[in-house]
């Protein structure tokens, strides 16, 4: 009896989506900021200059510990679209294309396609470079600036409009307006796209992907100038943590491939400050296009019809930890903003310490929209957070980096997999053989006392205990949070 009222339960659920009139349902914003770490007033950053996210942050819920599942662009960003884990993806580099490994995935703006609704990319949503940034089911129209190759669109400076390849300088500040470079244009498209979308009966899905802060550090001198450099915070520590494993540190040499970055990696004090403080330049230029975006929204009245999420396909060192960039195991490279927001949101300007993680964000748009959420989804939705932030929630987050045992880059697996896992407390990472499964290395941070992750306290006799507890956390895995 009891499962028979449950079945009944479900199709009266699923019915009522369906039945649902399209103008009530709701439509979705969807905004992708590329290697956007919690640089954000909304964060706690004090030095941040972020007013109209942070604003976006007052009407919606912030999630303060929220986790990508690998920190590179296109296992990340795969891992949210489709719902996925790379592991189930097969997708742990820059180059492979989901649908070779998972040709029957049902990504989330394919799922709200199949629901009725006018789904859009513009700019970076999947990769962004050559075929792993395209995917024609997830779309009713053909994305635009999905890829940007043209340096016009990444650089003004004509000194930066000279050479070969994408990289010249690492950072550029120009006297030039907003809609210069790419993420502007990309801001502008949107904007018309909310114009004409408003005038239609059918609920949009409109993913708009923001490029900064990606390397270059490129933006117009207004953002450079809200900020004086000598009073940016310069890295906690500059040092790689203390026994911490080599294969654990090395650099993914992402900066390195720049014009005016020494090949063997090392940045000086100078370079690093200015590679800050133009880091935080951009943060503020795509917060000034976000703004535009939402003002825009409150003109046409879809504001109160509108979910809007907010996130970053995972975190940034700048520095701290002798480190550069992404493509590590470590929490600056993991934890990545997250906002959310829902029409009329009863716990407005909320705060959520439970542990989420951006394969999460699939099942929550749709349980958000009263969309029926696919089954098949690895990810949990995160939806009663919003109004009970204090909520119990996962016991831990998860998330893998491969390496190869020689050189900086990966392709595919890789030869040996990091496997990591966070907890309230602590990050526990095992290096493994990817063949045999072997052991390699681990590493234990204490966050209680280490929030910086200076120290791996694997090695201390002391730890074993908890190093005992968390590889049974890890090694149970996501399908224990379930």
């Amino acid at each position: 009896m009891k499962a028979h009222r449950k079945l009944l339960a479900i199709l009266f659920s699923v019915s009522s989506v369906f039945l649902c009139p399209a103008e009530a349902r709701k439509n979705v914003l969807f905004i992708a900021i590329d290697d956007l770490r919690p640089t954000l007033g909304c964060y706690g950053d004090k030095t941040a200059i972020t007013p109209n996210i942070d604003k976006i942050a007052e009407k919606g819920t912030v999630f303060y510990r929220a986790y990508c599942q690998q920190a590179l662009c296109s296992p990340s960003r795969l891992s949210l679209m489709t719902g996925l884990r790379p592991n189930s993806t097969k997708v742990w580099d820059l180059n492979t294309h989901f649908r070779e490994s998972v040709p029957g995935a049902v990504t989330l703006p394919q799922h709200f396609k199949n629901q009725g609704y006018l789904t859009r990319s513009i700019g970076k949503i999947f990769h962004g470079g050559g075929k792993a940034s395209k995917d024609p089911p997830s779309w009713s129209e053909e994305p635009m600036y999905d890829q940007v190759r043209d340096p016009k669109l990444r650089y003004a400076l004509p000194k930066n409009l000279k050479g070969n390849g994408l990289k010249r300088d690492s950072v550029e500040s120009a006297k030039i307006d907003d809609n210069h470079y790419v993420d502007g244009k990309v801001c502008e498209e949107a904007i018309e796209a909310l114009k004409r979308y408003s005038k239609t009966p059918d609920p949009f899905f409109l993913a708009v992907g923001f490029r900064k802060p990606h390397l270059p550090f490129n933006a117009p001198t207004k953002y450079w100038d809200l900020y004086k450099r000598e009073q940016i915070p310069a890295p906690e520590s500059t040092g790689h943590p203390t026994n911490a494993p080599e294969i654990a540190t090395r650099s993914w040499k992402e900066l390195e491939g720049y014009t005016d970055i020494p090949s063997d990696g090392i940045i000086g004090q100078e370079k690093t400050q200015e590679l800050r403080h133009g880091y935080y330049a951009c943060v503020s230029y795509i917060d000034a296009l976000v703004g535009r975006l939402i003002s825009t929204m409150s003109n046409l009245n879809l504001s109160e019809e509108t979910v809007i999420c907010i996130w970053g396909d995972h975190g940034y060192h700048l520095g701290e930890q002798g480190l550069w960039t992404k493509a590590n195991n470590y929490e600056l490279s993991l934890r990545v903003p997250l906002i959310f927001s829902i029409p009329m949101q009863k716990n407005q300007g909320s705060k959520s310490h439970g542990l989420v993680e951006l394969v999460d964000i699939y099942p929550s748009i749709c349980e958000a929209c009263q969309i029926e959420i696919p089954t098949d989804l690895e990810g949990k939705s995160f939806v009663p957070l919003l109004n009970d932030p204090n909520k119990e929630w996962k016991k831990a987050a998860y998330s893998q980096f491969p390496r190869n045992r020689k050189g900086n880059r990966h392709s595919k697996h890789g030869d040996i997999m990091g496997y990591s896992v966070r907890t309230d407390t602590h990050r526990y990472t095992e290096w493994r053989d990817w063949k045999s499964n072997r052991l390699i290395n681990k590493e234990l941070y204490d966050h209680r006392n280490d929030p910086g992750e200076m120290k791996n306290i694997a090695p201390i006799k002391e730890s074993q205990g908890q190093l005992k507890a968390l590889n049974k956390v890890l090694n149970e895995g996501w399908k224990s949070l379930k």
